[in-house]
């Protein structure tokens, strides 16, 4: 029903940037976008989230301030802009779909990519 492919990881040093970009296709109407990341060893972590519309977004505290959601529905992509970025950032990130935020939010949405390596140099 829905595809999503991630792109746009790699290896900066900190306090670089970079942007992540989100690439959906099929059935996307009504859809809320979420990106996670996880670290080896550690639990899958929110980063932001974004609806259908892109009005409402949502941000974890510990990237609040220095990430940006944003979503292009002409080319069916939502965007994770990442500044003042540190090593603790250094993740596989991946982004979601699903109809409800709630399932979002609980990292139980219904649609997966695939993961993108970002790597944050001291």
């Amino acid at each position: 029903q829905v595809q999503l492919v991630e792109s746009g990881g790699g290896l900066v040093q900190a306090g670089g940037s970079l942007r992540l970009s989100c690439a959906a296709s099929g059935r996307t109407f009504s859809n809320y976008v979420g990106w996670f990341r996880q670290a080896p060893g550690k639990e899958r972590e929110f980063v932001a989230a974004i609806s259908g519309s892109g009005g409402n977004t949502y941000y974890a505290d510990s990237v609040q301030g220095r990430f940006t959601i944003s979503r292009d529905n002409g080319k069916n992509t939502v965007y994770l802009q990442m500044n003042s970025l540190k090593p603790e950032d250094t993740a596989v990130y991946r982004c979601a779909a699903d109809r409800a935020y709630s399932s979002i939010r609980r990292a139980a949405a219904d649609y997966w990519g695939q993961g993108t390596q970002v790597t944050v140099s001291s």
